[in-house]
């Protein structure tokens, strides 16, 4: 069994009175150091999916195991601790608190749990690590889009996750910072943390190991 194993993992809603599934039976595994890419059109069910698998959304049908165990099976609480401990999540857009530093919001999660160890010194290698250790004392508003995009990532691996999951990481950057983060993702994954990212740009695909490919619901693997 794989690190994460999505099994005919489906979600249904409804609207005007119709039902549809905005993930269809889905199966999906991903094993430490993958670094698995997801391309489809908006609105193709790449966001429902990743929200499933971390943890952040109930499926309709299906399971999702993490290190062989279901996480839908534990209570509210277990899951909030297990998504702190085990999985980084870098969502779309701008997900920095606005009224904290850059090295203040890096911390944040590791302070939503009671643990012990130098987060000050595992922050300042994180921040040092996307290249903006010189932006510590910086706040979001004085910041770039991929600066703030390289601290969203910091955040994401405060924890030493097992699986970094990003919701169109580089949708809105320059070629030139899309670059460097995809081979900060590409470097991590070595490293042997898990990437699972979804994304429109096709020619970041050259950075991870395997793509598949989302339309209407349904997932498939990638052919060029």
């Amino acid at each position: 069994m794989g690190l994460l194993e999505l099994r005919e993992l489906s979600k249904e809603y409804k609207r005007g009175g119709r039902s549809f599934n905005a993930v269809n039976r889905v199966s999906l595994s991903v094993e430490a150091g993958d670094f698995i890419s997801i391309i489809g059109r908006s609105g193709s069910g790449k966001t429902t999916l990743l929200n499933m698998g971390a943890g952040l959304l109930n499926p309709t049908g299906g399971t999702v195991f993490f290190e062989g165990r279901d996480i839908y099976t534990l209570r509210d609480k277990d899951i909030s601790l297990f998504r702190n401990e085990k999985i980084g999540y870098v969502p779309q857009g701008q997900s920095l608190l606005s009224n904290f530093t850059v090295f203040d919001n890096v911390c944040i999660p590791w302070f939503l749990f009671k643990r012990e160890g130098d987060v000050e010194g595992r922050a300042f290698i994180l921040l040092e690590k996307v290249g903006i250790s010189h932006l510590a004392a910086s706040y979001p508003k004085e910041l770039s889009g991929g600066e703030m995009r390289r601290a969203a990532i910091a955040r994401a691996l405060i924890n030493d996750p097992r699986l970094l999951i990003a919701d169109e990481p580089t949708g809105d950057l320059d070629a030139q910072t899309t670059a460097e983060i995809m081979r900060l993702f590409r470097a991590v994954a070595q490293e042997g943390t898990a990437v699972l990212i979804v994304t429109h740009e096709l020619d970041t695909l050259e950075y991870g190991n395997k793509t598949y490919s989302m339309n209407e619901g349904n997932l498939a693997l990638h052919t060029a």
